[in-house]
């Protein structure tokens, strides 16, 4: 879904309209659920910090990533997030992996670079990916993107332990980055404006990727901080590519190559072997 209307409405527009529709559904499921009396005032401030850095720069550099490296060639960028967050994690929570779980965990995270990296023909150039004139500045937003995602993971690891309600919180998160681009793009800047004008279609695209990427996505993720190691958490949501590797073959209507079968595999085994111990 992100990568037509992405390429559409450009990475800023696109990121902007996201963040509205996701930020409106995560309100209202708030007021409805009654989760914004449990948002301390104490804990916005953290809050707003890891939505500019995880939601505002992250998100906006993955998709400019996209934009200029295809979904496949960003995924295998993006998947580094889990990495930077194991070492981070290590180093200012104080978690660790070892034995069978650190096993697993190196293997999954293998697994889904194979299957990216190595997850596609080398005569097959979708439209996508064929943009080759700026693969250094994709590679370097598609890393600040994953180092943006890890970071943010980090800073609410301690918060989500507390009673804080997931779904306020997203919500505080979202409408964050949106009130940020929606200031850019009120002061003029020119990378905030669409490449081409809204449409039905686009904009029923962003309001299901917002409804299950921002709305169901990051609220899981956000739950699972409250019950699990951040390290392990970002670990097992890099499984994401992998499992878009079936909705490629149908963009692409091939099978994916061989790599990506065996990146599969990989994967699978190492969250075996994360759940088992």
């Amino acid at each position: 879904m992100s990568a037509t209307a992405s390429t559409h409405l450009g990475a800023f527009a696109f990121t902007r309209w996201r963040m509205l529709c996701a930020a409106v559904m995560l309100w209202l499921i708030a007021a409805v659920s009654g989760g914004w009396v449990t948002l301390a005032v104490d804990s916005l401030g953290l809050l707003v910090l890891s939505g500019v850095i995880g939601i505002f720069i992250g998100d906006t550099a993955l998709f400019a990533a996209m934009n200029r490296l295809g979904p496949r060639r960003a995924g295998v960028l993006f998947a580094t997030h889990s990495l930077f967050s194991v070492i981070l994690a290590y180093f200012f929570l104080g978690e660790t992996q070892w034995g069978w779980t650190l096993v697993g965990s190196s293997l999954l995270v293998s697994g889904v670079m194979t299957a990216i990296f190595f997850g596609k023909r080398k005569t097959e150039l979708h439209a996508w990916e064929a943009n080759q004139s700026q693969l250094r500045s994709g590679v370097a937003l598609g890393l600040l993107a994953a180092l943006c995602q890890a970071v943010a993971t980090l800073m609410l690891k301690p918060l989500m332990e507390t009673n804080i309600d997931a779904i306020a919180a997203s919500a505080v998160r979202m409408s964050t980055a949106f009130t940020l681009h929606q200031l850019i793009f009120m002061l003029g800047f020119r990378v905030a404006q669409a490449y081409l004008p809204m449409t039905k279609k686009i904009f029923l695209l962003v309001l299901a990727n917002a409804a299950l990427s921002m709305v169901l996505g990051m609220t899981l993720i956000l739950y699972a901080l409250r019950y699990g190691d951040a390290g392990m958490v970002a670990v097992l949501s890099s499984v994401s590519p992998v499992l878009v590797l079936p909705l490629l073959w149908l963009v692409y209507k091939r099978s994916p190559a061989w790599g990506a079968w065996f990146g599969a595999l990989l994967t699978v085994a190492g969250t075996l072997l994360i759940l088992q111990h």
